[in-house]
């Protein structure tokens, strides 16, 4: 548990907050807790609904299997549409004109921006040519692209007619492809030709081409392709922009595609370039708006759908509270589509707040690791919104990144997929916010479609490690571990310095939310048996939480990350804060080792910053084991400390502690590896710890 010093929401961004103060916010809290239906049915009311909802149908449910099965249903007599309220609704009311997307490519020289009027006309004549291909309401379109607008305007143009998109991460097998692909029933896939990832040039048509090729063997064949021209020279007379053969710049000299005729087509040739009727599809508010797998790292991925009256008014509603979003903001999550931070927080909640948002197509590392912070600079962003991964990454590279660019616009910083430590959080506050800006550290999953635990930049005090308090709406609670008591009111107390009770052990819900998912997509047992079997009535997170009086969540991790030593519950991100607190340790993962006296002892694997050798020296080794037991407890000291100059990884950037575990124990059946973003640094791993036998 975070006993760390608080930090205070600055005043001036206090003043100027649609929550400023502990006070509004326990208020509301209260009151979106106790009248659920009304709370929400009220803020619903920003929005444009073809058919208004009810607060006496607002909201039904079971959340206990021993009653039937789980449904949830928000809204349910409404009807509304969300590309309408992200897009026309605005334009309707004067914002045309208003830049939507600033879109910086990988190269820093590749940039553009787009308006919200058009951006309409671009989502109008594509959800005009899906039409034409034979998409309804309710059919399944995949998009597998590269972080360009078109993606975007694929997105809102399934939402506009109706059909569910499902976005799959642009750096996917073509297995983990087809596999979503199959799963979703998808008839359509939207691609692009290639990207650039840095000075990594990425064939994404032929992952496209293996992906349909293996659908097409399982008897269930992608009928249309639409393929964008991202790399490709443009063929028509008079394209202006010339061929290069310049790592990490397009379009690029000789690059080429395979086709297939009567299936694959062109966007530029199948999408005309000015359509004016592209008819909105007025939803129910439980129609399916999109199917998100998770990664399939904990085994095979889960489709799960959300709706599209819930979803949007959670999205939005979060976006607008948790960044403090004002029309004058400049707001930037660096974020991929391909996850549900892309889906929720890059593109509905900041387009349905109707706000300008920054998107990015490189990486923060190219060409140099002061590129976030020339973009910062650039477009002048006041909110900004990144993942702990990338700020410790950063860190290694040093201050002097980014104390080269001017970052006065910053106002809120935010963090999520995973709890950040300590010392990055502050390294984050003090460094990249020059001591100056609310950080909201975010907890929330692919499941729950928006923030269900964090700060708000002017109401709440901010505690390093400790991601804050529920968000509206959001019943959280504490059940003590391996408890199937179904009260939700045994738990866990253990005392933190200074003598607080906290409450320890699983992280679930006690009721609905708007933005949670309603189902796994075809597989609706699953969502019963993952989210609701252990503990009926509730929702169960998976993740592990530690509550103080005060009522601040601190996110544990995964409760499959926790370690139980000689009788002793043990954190891995707690000694994972601990080892990153040294000068030298740039990231680092702990996990647990066989040990014949202790049950289970610790495996720490370590990357050091850049310019230090891979190699923890005996006295390194000292210093690390002295560092955890002073912040922790002696019975915390690492057995076992190993560099590594890559942690095994998603594309998504989450460090897979499943395979981490296995290598320290010895094993080698690694399971499903279709996640691993780099699968080569497994062998090395594998023999530095043999090493340790």
């Amino acid at each position: 548990m975070s006993d760390s010093k608080a930090y205070f929401p600055p005043e001036g961004l206090a003043s100027e907050a649609h929550i400023n103060s502990i006070e509004t916010y326990n208020e509301w809290y209260k009151r979106s807790i106790k009248q659920p239906a009304e709370f929400w049915t009220n803020i619903s009311s920003q929005f444009y609904w073809e058919v208004k909802p009810r607060a006496e149908n607002a909201l039904s449910y079971n959340f206990d299997l021993k009653k039937g099965h789980i449904f949830i249903r928000w809204f349910s007599d409404g009807k509304t549409n969300l590309c309408y309220n992200c897009l026309d609704r605005h334009v309707k009311n004067g914002l045309g004109s208003k830049v939507a997307f600033h879109w910086e490519g990988n190269d820093s020289n590749d940039r553009k921006s787009i308006t919200y009027q058009e951006l309409l006309n671009e989502v109008v004549s594509f959800g005009s040519t899906l039409h034409r291909m034979g998409v309804n309401k309710g059919d399944r379109v995949a998009i597998y692209m590269p972080m360009v607008i078109e993606q975007v305007v694929a997105v809102l143009a399934c939402a506009r007619i109706g059909a569910i998109h499902s976005v799959v991460f642009a750096g996917f097998s073509a297995e983990s492809l087809s596999d979503r692909l199959i799963a979703a029933g998808s008839r359509v896939l939207i691609t692009c030709d290639g990207a650039w990832r840095g000075t990594k040039l990425i064939d994404l048509m032929k992952v496209a081409n293996d992906a349909m090729d293996i659908c097409e063997l399982k008897g269930q064949p992608i009928e249309h392709c639409i393929v964008l021209r991202h790399l490709t020279p443009d063929p028509k007379p008079g394209a202006s922009v010339p061929i290069s053969d310049c790592p990490g710049i397009r379009p690029v000299q000789n690059f080429s595609v395979r086709m297939r005729p009567g299936r694959d087509v062109w966007w530029d040739e199948a999408v005309p370039p000015v359509e004016t009727e592209c008819p909105v599809e007025w939803m129910d508010a439980e129609d399916g708006l999109f199917i998100l797998y998770s990664s399939g790292s904990t085994g095979r991925p889960k489709g799960l759908l959300h709706t599209t009256g819930g979803y949007m008014v959670y999205a939005a509603t979060t976006a607008k509270y948790v960044f403090d979003l004002h029309p004058d903001d400049v707001y930037w999550c660096t974020a991929d589509i391909g996850w549900i931070t892309g889906h929720s927080y890059l593109v509905y909640g900041p387009l349905l707040n109707g706000v300008t948002s920054v998107m990015f197509e490189g990486l923060p590392t190219w060409p140099d690791y002061g590129r976030y912070w020339s973009i910062v600079d650039q477009y002048r962003v006041t909110k900004f919104y990144t993942a702990p991964t990338v700020i410790r990454m950063l860190i290694g590279a040093g201050d002097e990144y980014v104390r080269k660019y001017d970052r006065s616009s910053l106002k809120v910083l935010g963090s999520v997929g995973e709890p950040i430590n300590p010392s990055a959080w502050l390294w984050y506050y003090e460094v990249v916010g020059n001591s100056r800006c609310s950080i909201v550290d975010t907890f929330w999953q692919t499941e729950t479609g928006g923030h269900m635990i964090t700060t708000l930049p002017g109401a709440t005090p901010m505690r390093p490690g400790c991601a804050g308090r529920p968000f509206f709406g959001v019943d959280a609670r504490i059940i003590k571990n391996g408890n199937d008591n179904q009260n939700g009111d045994d738990v866990t107390t253990a005392k933190i310095s200074g003598g607080k009770n906290v409450e320890e052990g699983y992280l679930v819900f006690a009721a609905p939310w708007p933005g949670i998912a309603r189902t796994i997509y075809g597989d609706h047992k699953r969502y019963e048996d993952v989210y609701f079997q252990k503990f009926p009535g509730y929702f169960m997170s998976g993740d592990g939480a530690i509550k103080d009086t005060e009522g601040n969540f601190c996110i544990t991790g995964r409760m499959d990350d926790m370690l139980n030593m000689s009788g002793h519950l043990l954190s891995t991100a707690e000694v994972e804060s601990a080892l990153v607190a040294h000068p030298l340790v740039a990231e680092a993962a702990v996990v647990g080792r066989y040990h014949k006296v202790k049950g289970e002892c610790l495996h720490c694997f370590v990357t050091l910053k850049d310019g230090h050798p891979q190699v923890i020296t005996p006295e390194l080794h000292k210093e690390l084991v002295n560092l955890v037991r002073s912040r922790i407890a002696p019975f915390a000291a690492p057995d076992y400390i190993q560099a590594c100059p890559a942690l095994p990884k998603t594309r998504s950037g989450k460090i897979i502690r499943r395979i981490l575990r296995k290598i320290a124990n010895g094993e080698r059946d690694f399971g499903d590896t279709s996640t691993l973003a780099d699968p080569s640094c497994l062998d090395y791993l594998c023999a530095e710890a043999e090493k340790t036998r």
